[in-house]
């Protein structure tokens, strides 16, 4: 951790405190941070959408044909167990 000064809106910082559900202004100030970090790397990854990045079969590779008919069995068996109709 780095200690240091900073001059805040006072209204901003008890807002801040309030909204994220910390205790001490130093918690809102990280928090804050980490929020605005993580906001931008989002609004970044935007410029990738419709890019046709990834190519390739999703049901292939997900074996969806085999993964409907297990989960249809273990309904089936769960209705059963449990004498639904």
């Amino acid at each position: 951790m780095k200690r240091t000064n900073l001059v805040l809106d006072e209204s901003n910082l008890k807002k801040a405190t309030s909204l994220l559900g910390v205790k001490t202004y130093s918690e809102a100030v990280n928090l804050a941070l980490k929020e605005i970090i993580a906001l931008i790397h989002l609004r970044n990854l935007s410029h990738l959408m419709g890019q046709d990045i990834w190519s390739g079969n999703l049901s292939e590779m997900r074996d969806d044909k085999i993964m409907k008919k297990s989960t249809s069995r273990n309904i089936k068996k769960t209705k059963k167990k449990l004498k639904i109709s």
